[in-house]
């Protein structure tokens, strides 16, 4: 499989596409992403009852039940891993002007993908396992340690350590990681659910394809940075002046306008993000997939 390598303004034009592509195709977008965020939050029906009945007690959570709740919650991560795909495939069909609904979300489960699916996600949890070991390695073990210490010092409502050494170039590994990590991920989620990769060999098409567009990520990275910060501003003002009308009007036209625009702000988020993945998959990697459909499509 062939992996491109694209300019430095490519970062721009994958946050630009996926800003637009929600407004292009707002129906099943929107709608798949909505769908997302139901399957997201499902898992907080069982995690949170475990979180309050601890709080409840006054007591701080068992080793037992902090590891059930992260069992619990790799689990259904696993499960909802194939949704992520789905998404993908709706976006590669609204934006290729193929009929494209929100429900074909669950196509990989429809389809028989979701063990394929599932695995991958067992293998990038190994990834990123991996990865934070040898980050943690190359900064100092004694980050381990402090983190332990904290862990306890805030159980027994004390304040923190101090922050061990290395603690600096542990945080720089990681931007530096979560950058390539970020590539990787698109890059090999894509070749899984739209290139029809196994794997292992996605896998090598996003450790490949992530090293030859490190610039374009870091170019992008920059743009996200600041075009957060312009949506945090946005946002902000228009709190501000839902507030102004509540004082006039009562707190509860404030309740009634905000639920629906913090919604709306996160299924935008969902849309962007997967917009994002999706057409930096498609500069890497996509050319090759899309050639394969047509062909098998002319055939």
């Amino acid at each position: 499989m062939t992996t491109r390598s694209n300019g430095p303004s490519a970062g721009l034009g994958w946050l630009a596409n996926g800003f637009s592509v929600g407004f292009r195709h707002p129906k099943p977008l929107l709608g798949g992403a909505a769908l997302l965020i139901v399957a997201c939050l499902l898992p907080t029906l069982i995690t949170l009852p475990m979180q309050f009945g601890a709080m409840a007690n006054g007591t701080p959570a068992s080793p037992t039940a902090v590891v059930s709740i992260m069992a619990v919650s790799m689990l259904v991560s696993l499960l909802i891993l194939p949704l992520y795909a789905g998404y993908l495939q709706v976006v590669d069909a609204a934006e290729r002007g193929l009929p494209a609904r929100a429900r074909d979300v669950f196509n990989p489960y429809r389809q028989g993908e979701a063990w394929r699916l599932i695995g991958f996600g067992l293998a990038n949890i190994v990834v990123y396992i991996a990865v934070i070991g040898i980050v943690i390695v190359l900064a100092g073990g004694g980050i381990v340690s402090w983190y332990m210490q904290a862990l306890t010092a805030q159980a027994a409502h004390q304040p923190p350590p101090g922050l061990p050494s290395g603690f600096g170039t542990a945080m720089a590994l990681f931007m530096v990681v979560g950058l390539f990590m970020m590539g990787f991920y698109a890059i090999s989620l894509g070749q899984v659910a739209l290139g029809k990769r196994s794997v292992f060999g996605a896998m090598g098409d996003g450790v490949v394809g992530a090293l030859k567009n490190l610039l374009p990520l870091v170019v992008f990275a920059v743009s996200l940075v600041l075009a957060w910060i312009v949506v945090i501003i946005a946002f902000a003002i228009v709190a501000l002046v839902l507030t102004l009308i509540a004082k006039f009007v009562g707190a509860w036209l404030m309740l009634v306008l905000m639920v629906p625009l913090y919604l709306a702000l996160m299924l935008t988020m969902i849309a962007v993000m997967f917009g994002v993945m999706y057409h930096l998959w498609r500069d890497v990697c996509g050319g090759d997939a899309m050639a394969g459909m047509a062909a098998a499509t002319a055939a």
